[in-house]
């Protein structure tokens, strides 16, 4: 199970990040100073980091710079309100692996973080299965038996939940919070319309509704 360390002073984002993250199965530690976030980082205890740039104390770039002067290949992902290109171009050239504005999608942070660590080598599946269900992750494309399936985004990020996690009770919430974000309404009725929207391309059967606790792959 792949370890994190969330590097984030603001509450609100790392309380969703950190809740997020462990429902994925990581798990995520928070840090809110960046002196903080620059001894854990160099524990070795960690896969993977989100770094803010906006730290107190230390801020990100600088965190950043000195874990690249140890020569740490620990993989490094910028998070920022910052949407100056010099700003993104800092973080690249100081060593960071990503960079993702703020305010992000957490299923496109998720993407992100799983393609970091499989550049690290600490994430080898490329396929889910489920059955003759599958999904490939890096060409993003389905099949159902010999069928290929076109899915949009985010129909194949909420199919990735369901064969991440098969015969496991999904609830709405926790679909929402996985596939569509902290910004979405969490009495929208989304959740339901794209897994209609996946029963029709995989099938009536395969997911199923438990009333009052949520969907489940079969």
């Amino acid at each position: 199970m792949s370890r994190i360390l969330i590097a984030e002073d603001e509450e609100r984002i790392s309380s969703f990040v950190e809740k997020g993250l462990r429902s994925a199965g990581y798990t995520p530690v928070v840090a809110a100073h960046g002196g903080d976030a620059l001894e854990l980082a160099r524990t070795g205890n960690f896969d993977l980091v989100l770094l803010d740039v906006g730290l107190p104390g230390i801020d990100g770039f600088e965190v950043l710079r000195r874990l690249r002067t140890e020569n740490t290949m620990l993989p490094v992902i910028m998070l920022t309100a910052r949407t100056q290109t010099s700003d993104t171009v800092a973080g690249l050239d100081g060593g960071a692996n990503d960079y993702i504005p703020k305010p992000f999608k957490f299923d496109e942070l998720l993407a992100r973080i799983r393609l970091r660590l499989r550049d690290a080598g600490q994430v080898s599946e490329s396929t889910l299965t489920v059955g003759d269900l599958s999904l490939d992750l890096r060409t993003r494309r389905a099949t159902v038996g010999d069928r290929v399936v076109d899915l949009s985004a985010r129909e194949f990020a909420l199919a990735e939940e369901f064969l991440r996690h098969p015969e496991q009770v999904l609830s709405r919430e926790q679909l929402l919070s996985r596939v569509w974000g902290l910004d979405f309404d969490p009495g929208s009725n989304v959740v339901d319309v794209y897994v209609r929207y996946l029963r029709s391309k995989f099938g009536p059967d395969r997911i199923e509704t438990l009333r009052g606790m949520g969907y489940r792959l079969k």
